[in-house]
């Protein structure tokens, strides 16, 4: 009988790598990559760990598993840096370019 690749294999490596890719938009691309490569893995893992002997491919499924961990974690960094820049500067100052100049001089006067 012929090995088949696990479905989805190469699928789950694409979106882990994507995940820590887009991380940085906000965080928002990058948790949903990363919890569909999840959610997909953990279907092949299963599915692999029933008949491991007639499936290929298990190699991809972990990477992506492990580097779609990595890109929610940083995905839930890049989150709550912005929630904290917001609630340090206040939102009136991220929409006024001026004024946020302003705000980090002075916050970098305090920190000398």
């Amino acid at each position: 009988m012929e090995k088949k690749t696990l479905p989805n294999a190469t699928l789950i490596l694409v979106f882990g790598i994507l995940s820590i890719v887009t991380c940085w938009c906000y965080g928002v691309l990058g948790i949903t990559l990363g919890i569909v490569a999840l959610i997909l893995a953990n279907k092949a893992t299963l599915l692999y760990k029933n008949a491991p002997e007639d499936y290929l491919g298990y190699g991809n499924v972990k990477a992506g598993k492990i580097m779609a961990i990595i890109g929610i974690l940083l995905s839930i960094i890049t989150i709550i840096s912005i929630i904290a820049t917001i609630m340090y500067f206040g939102w009136d100052t991220m929409q006024d370019p001026e004024l946020m100049r302003q705000r980090l001089d002075e916050f970098q006067q305090q920190n000398q």
